[in-house]
């Protein structure tokens, strides 16, 4: 048999192929580690300390030994906690961003929307309406003038116009499927406005009403943000616990990932609930596109903030892009910066791709595909540099043997729990070797410190009243095994073996503890 190639020896409890027992380390190996089946050197194999550059070699200069690692008070003191606590402690920085950015984000943007700026397409020209509109909303609405009817009402279903009005007809055109907050509040408004002029109340005539399974036209914002939240959980695990995996390992992940939710999401929002009638395969694709897209995004970053990524991805997908998007109130409604961030943000591209999608509304399918694009471009170029700066920044902490809180807590919680088992298992008579098998501990005075409790603490036989009826299991040693059949070897642990009995000429047994006499 070889040699082996260590010089090492192998720490196993296993016997050898050959069925022998191990007597004695393996030798020492006597060639050198750059020579194979001899005393010469491989043909141009390089020396130790040196590098080869062309035909003539150069010193490799010896790296500056790095300084230890500077240890602050507080870290120290934090690495004498718990290590379960540890762990619950640097984790605590997420519920508290959570409600942060709920407050700044949610609450803000939704308190109190305010209409501003509000486009109002006016055929023809009525100066009495403006004027009083002025007068009584200033700031509020802005009339745009149009001379075609038709084109006004293309504007209001596109939704660059909230509502049109022809003063000819006194008839105001609105498209409760696009927005239905402005279709509710604009032309109330502006019937008050006419109203106290003197003139008549408004014909009111809707180009695009909302179904019944839809009434206040919320659907389209809820699957936007199942799509999101889907999209970037998925890139935010791989990009805390796929550090090493290679990029193509990575967009598989996102891309089969994006289909299964896509998948499971309008299958959920059509078919099993009914919030949404048809339209199931061309929703599949627009959610795929925006799963991978935002999931490259997410990817990304995570090279540059670690297992940070949760933040910046809820505040880029989740708490600007879902007040920004339009499906709960129109920008118009929205406070700066929401209002401005409308025009970049992913949750208004898809409000506006599901609502034409659906009900035919929207400004289409153009800005939503350009907007989709950019974020999944961005991510591959994050990804190109990212990749980069996290190897170099592995590279530099090993070498310099730096290591952050979160290591020192996970390395100090590995070794807890490593003791917490060994505990456990003598508490059961029991001990781990290093190949991870288990072996009987004690002899027949072993005994569980436990076994006095009573119905809930549980007792030596359990909650039975009398022993357990089971045989004898005696335990066979290494030197009372015989026959080739049976290969024995230092180290191997005791094995068990079952005694057989016959109901003929069995007699009672005493009681005897869980481990049966050596």
């Amino acid at each position: 048999m070889s040699e082996p190639r260590n010089d090492v020896p192998r720490n196993h409890d296993l016997p050898d192929r050959d069925g022998a027992p191990r007597t004695a380390a393996p030798k020492p190996r006597q060639t050198r580690p750059s020579t194979r089946g001899g005393s010469k050197p491989r043909r141009g194999a390089p020396v130790a300390g040196s590098r080869s550059t062309g035909a003539r070699a150069t010193r490799v200069r010896q790296a500056p030994v790095p300084e230890p690692q500077r240890i602050s008070r507080y870290r120290r003191w934090y690495g004498t906690l718990h290590p379960s606590l540890q762990l619950i402690g640097l984790q605590l920085w997420m519920p508290l961003f959570f409600i942060v950015g709920f407050c700044l984000c949610y609450v803000f943007a939704f308190h109190a929307p305010h209409p501003h700026d509000v486009p109002v397409a006016l055929v023809g020209s009525d100066p009495t309406l403006v004027a009083a509109v002025d007068k009584a909303l200033p700031g509020e609405y802005v009339f745009h003038l149009y001379d075609s009817l038709a084109q006004a009402k293309r504007d209001v279903l596109a939704g660059t116009m909230a509502v049109a009005y022809d003063p000819s007809t006194n008839e105001v055109f609105k498209a409760s499927a696009h927005q239905f907050q402005v279709a509710s509040l604009v032309p109330a408004t502006l019937t008050s406005v006419l109203t106290a002029t003197g003139a008549a109340a408004p014909t009111v005539t809707e180009l695009a009403p909302l179904p019944a399974y839809d009434e206040y036209g919320t659907v389209a914002m809820y699957v936007m943000l199942a799509w999101c939240i889907g999209g970037y959980m998925v890139a935010m695990f791989i990009g805390i616990m796929g550090g090493p995996l290679r990029h193509r390992t990575r967009m598989t992940v996102i891309v089969v990932g994006g289909l299964v939710i896509s998948l499971i999401t309008n299958t959920l929002a059509g078919p099993v609930v009914g919030a949404i009638q048809g339209h199931w395969i061309e929703l599949v694709l627009i959610a795929w596109g925006w799963i991978v897209a935002i999931g490259l995004a997410v990817n990304g970053l995570s090279y540059f903030v670690g297992r940070f990524i949760a933040a910046p991805a809820m505040i880029c997908f989740v708490f600007l892009s879902m007040p920004s998007s339009g499906g709960a109130y129109p920008k118009w409604f929205m406070p700066e910066p929401f209002a401005w961030l409308n025009n970049v943000v992913v949750g208004s591209s898809m409000v506006d791709m599901i609502k034409h999608e659906i009900y035919g509304v929207g400004p289409g399918f153009g800005r939503g595909l350009l907007t989709m694009a950019c974020y999944a471009a961005a991510g591959l170029v994050l990804m190109f540099f990212g990749k980069k700066l996290w190897e170099r920044r592995r590279i530099a902490a090993i070498v310099n043997g730096r290591t952050t809180m979160f290591q020192d807590t996970q390395n100090a919680n590995r070794e807890f729990l490593g003791k917490q088992r060994d505990a456990e298992l003598e508490r059961h008579g029991l001990t781990s070797t290093e190949t991870g098998t288990l072996s009987v501990l004690r002899d027949d005075d072993w005994e569980d410190d436990r076994v006095g409790g009573d119905v809930f603490t549980g007792g030596r036989d359990g909650l039975e009243g009398q022993a357990p009826q089971t045989g004898r299991i005696p335990v066979v040693r290494p030197a009372d095994r015989t026959g080739p059949g049976r290969p024995g070897g230092a180290g191997n642990g005791p094995r068990t073996r079952p005694v057989p009995r016959t109901d003929a000429s069995r007699t009672p047994e005493p009681q005897h503890g869980r481990h049966a006499e050596r």
